[in-house]
């Protein structure tokens, strides 16, 4: 049997990655990045309920910013990034859109704690 042809592996793949995406929205399974914009924003929102916010801020700031820098990023923009979805995240409304497709009923959300 000879083996397939890099364009038709591609093909296939780009079939199988399809099916995999439509199994997980038909099972409703959030995604690793899904999961993450979640804890991010908990984790920013914990940070700022703290009567030392702003430290808090800092210490979480640095400790994703290293991890960064070691994958290559700059440190600046990383700052940058994380500040930004800091001010973003400081009203602590739910910034997230609801995923309709999951459930039509489901648009408003309950207040995280």
């Amino acid at each position: 049997m000879a083996r397939k042809s890099k364009k038709q592996r591609n093909a296939d793949q780009v079939v199988r990655q399809q099916r995999v995406r439509d199994e997980a929205k038909a099972r409703r399974r959030p995604s690793r990045d899904d999961l993450a914009r979640m804890l991010l924003w908990q984790m920013i929102t914990a940070a700022q309920r703290r009567r030392d916010a702003r430290l808090a801020l800092n210490k979480l700031s640095e400790a994703i910013v290293v991890d960064l820098e070691r994958q290559g990023f700059d440190v600046r923009e990383s700052e940058d990034v994380f500040e930004e979805l800091a001010d973003r995240y400081s009203d602590e409304l739910f910034p997230f859109r609801p995923k309709r497709y999951l459930n039509p009923r489901s648009t408003v959300f309950p207040p995280h704690r």
